[in-house]
């Protein structure tokens, strides 16, 4: 019985030195990794980036400045294209629209027809004063020839009385009956005159029913359609139109802006200027200051400006929204001009008015960044002109540059943008 207690005492497994329950310590190495992560994350967004980690940038290249504009911008203003010389086409009378002759779009001539009213009344008008005129004028001819026989008459009487065959008195009732008819004539010329006159006035009438351009350009607005009535004194509404069509002077666009009256000493007349359109924001087109309307608006503080394109182009069109780049004095003629480059206003700290402001930009070197001080010149929309520190063809990047510091490592995402 004690030999086999024995062998089986060794044949039992003894557990006395197993580790603890290795799932419990599983768990544990879990949150351990779990709370280094936390602490990962934290510390991320305390302290920024790790150092040599590549931050995200878009990048653009510096382009020399071509200096077409003559000089340097003073002052940058919004505003809209109008045209000096514009009218709504109507009618001096009121009428029945029987013909329409333009299109919006359609180039219409000094003094070429647009529109015809119903001229039934006014031609039947005009009819009865021709005939009016007529008739006067029979009646003068007829008076006419009565007093051509009366001058006769009293001539052969004259001649009696010397011959003593017939009295004073008888010569005396011939040349009253002269001078009567004289008179009726003065009466029937006079008549016929104001026959003319009426003649005329209803001619004016009838040509009324004829609308016409009163100079060359552009109809923008169709307003009336045939069968519609129109009047000059009208309010509009229902189917009474005030006019015809608006026509408007291609020639005579401009641009007006309002320039805030604290820089308006920055505008004179005659100063060069450089237009850009919303819709074509590459396009500069040079221009000159018209005039500087006198007056002040109370309620913005701004004083209106006109601005004259020195180039026509039917890109141009009334209305368009423009910003205006009012220029300085050009360099004269040997002096050198200053060097410059113009970059995108987003690659620039510090960017602004006026000329001579010192910034900041970043160059791309390699997979780094150089952070370097540049002098600014004028800002003209997007665009920013640095005097000093750069060169054309300079890297730099752009965007948001509050999270790039000197050194940086960056990972571009985009192609080069231009200025």
């Amino acid at each position: 019985m004690d030999d086999k207690s024995a062998l089986l005492d060794q044949l039992r497994i003894d557990r006395s030195n197993e580790p603890e329950d290795s799932g419990r310590g599983g768990k544990k190495w879990w949150i351990a990794a779990v709370l280094l992560l936390v602490g990962a994350g934290v510390a991320w967004f305390l302290f920024g980036k790790p150092e040599g980690l590549p931050v995200t940038v878009a990048t653009a290249k510096a382009a020399a400045s071509n200096g077409s504009a003559g000089g340097s911008s003073l002052l940058d203003a919004a505003g809209y294209v109008v045209a000096r010389r514009a009218a709504t086409v109507s009618a001096k009378i009121t009428g029945l629209v029987t013909e329409v002759l333009i299109e919006e779009g359609s180039r219409v001539d000094a003094n070429q027809i647009v529109a015809r009213l119903d001229d039934t009344n006014i031609r039947a008008s005009l009819e009865q004063a021709r005939a009016q005129l007529e008739s006067s004028r029979a009646s003068a001819t007829q008076v006419k020839v009565n007093v051509a026989n009366a001058e006769r008459d009293v001539s052969r009487r004259k001649g009696l009385v010397e011959q003593k065959f017939i009295s004073v008195a008888e010569l005396d009732t011939a040349q009253t009956t002269l001078d009567g008819l004289r008179a009726s004539y003065n009466v029937a010329e006079r008549n016929v005159a104001v026959a003319a006159r009426a003649v005329d006035v209803a001619q004016r009438s009838f040509d009324d029913t004829t609308v016409r351009a009163p100079f060359a350009g552009v109809i923008t607005v169709k307003a009336a359609q045939v069968g519609e009535i129109v009047s000059p004194l009208s309010a509009g509404g229902g189917f009474t139109r005030t006019g015809i069509g608006t026509v408007v002077d291609m020639d005579s666009l401009e641009v007006e802006v309002d320039v805030n009256e604290n820089f308006i000493n920055r505008v004179t007349s005659g100063q060069p200027a450089v237009i850009k359109l919303n819709a074509y924001p590459d396009w500069s087109i040079p221009a000159e200051v018209i005039a500087v309307i006198p007056t002040a608006d109370r309620t913005k503080a701004t004083v209106k400006v006109r601005v004259a394109f020195k180039e026509k182009d039917a890109r141009v069109l009334p209305e368009m929204g423009a910003r205006v780049s009012f220029l300085g004095a050009a360099p004269k003629a040997g002096s050198p001009e200053p060097a410059g480059v113009i970059v995108p206003s987003t690659a620039v700290l510090g960017s602004g008015q006026p000329n001579g402001t010192t910034g900041a930009v970043f160059l791309i070197r390699g997979k780094t960044v150089e952070r370097r001080a540049v002098k600014l010149g004028a800002k003209s929309g997007s665009e920013q002109t640095v005097i000093a520190g750069l060169n054309a063809g300079d890297r730099i990047a752009i965007g948001d540059l509050a999270k790039l510091k000197d050194g940086d490592v960056v990972r571009i995402t985009t192609a080069d943008a231009k200025p």
